[in-house]
């Protein structure tokens, strides 16, 4: 196989950042047409977000589990499978969703906040703080490793009264086969084993490009939150 040139770089560059445009166009929808509402059971919401993915894209194929979760199930990490639940009153909830647009992965997550708790609101608004403050991050340290980003999300978390709610906080994203990589295999993640620069190429010659997962736990009142998009594309 060839190795990629400079256009097919930029092609593949403007997919992936167009799949996310997509996402975000699909979850602002969600949120108009008040999809992930009180007294909604979690795989509901999720069929219900499924089935807009469907009528907005034609979207049929999904690249990882659909995730939606509420209430405690929010401090679950991905791997794990809690029963359904009904959405609550005064909940917090969100929702993960990984659709292919056009062969290319898009890999996206909000958190919904109802009622009137400012414990969950500054949570909720936490999220994008802490992504953006780790985008800063990235962007400020050419050869910063998925060690040195997972230290400095969990520092960022850490400073706002949070935890981080899984053992990674994010992955690569293109042709990567998510579902059936090896967890160990850590130069694919953000996580204290990866002490690979995160700014490489691919064992088939293609740019890296990565995914940011912020994932926030309170842990004494027991919920959280989810924040995720591209990282290093805009």
């Amino acid at each position: 196989m060839a190795t990629p040139d400079r256009m097919d770089e930029h092609l593949r560059a403007l997919g992936l950042v167009e799949a996310q445009r997509k996402a975000e166009r699909l979850f602002a929808e969600v949120e108009a047409r008040g999809l992930v509402v009180p007294g909604a059971g979690e795989r509901e919401v999720s069929d219900r977000v499924r089935d807009l993915a469907n009528e907005m894209f034609g979207t049929t194929k999904h690249w990882h589990k659909r995730i939606v979760r509420s209430g405690p199930h929010t401090m679950f990490p991905y791997k794990e499978n809690p029963p359904d639940r009904t959405i609550g009153e005064d909940d917090i909830a969100f929702a993960d969703f990984g659709p292919i647009f056009e062969e290319y992965e898009a890999d996206f997550g909000r958190t919904f906040v109802f009622g009137a708790d400012p414990v969950k609101h500054r949570l909720r608004d936490d999220l994008a703080t802490v992504f953006e403050a780790g985008r800063a991050a990235f962007r400020a340290d050419p050869q910063i490793t998925g060690r040195q980003l997972y230290a400095e999300v969990e520092r960022l978390a850490g400073d706002r009264g949070w935890t981080l709610g899984g053992w990674h906080a994010g992955h690569l994203v293109g042709e990567f086969p998510h579902e059936t990589i090896d967890g160990a295999k850590a130069e694919s993640y953000v996580t204290p084993d990866n002490d690979t620069p995160m700014r490489r190429s691919d064992r088939a010659g293609w740019h890296t490009h990565w995914i940011l997962e912020v994932h926030l736990v309170d842990e004494r009142n027991g919920f959280g939150g989810f924040y995720e998009q591209l990282l290093d594309l805009t």
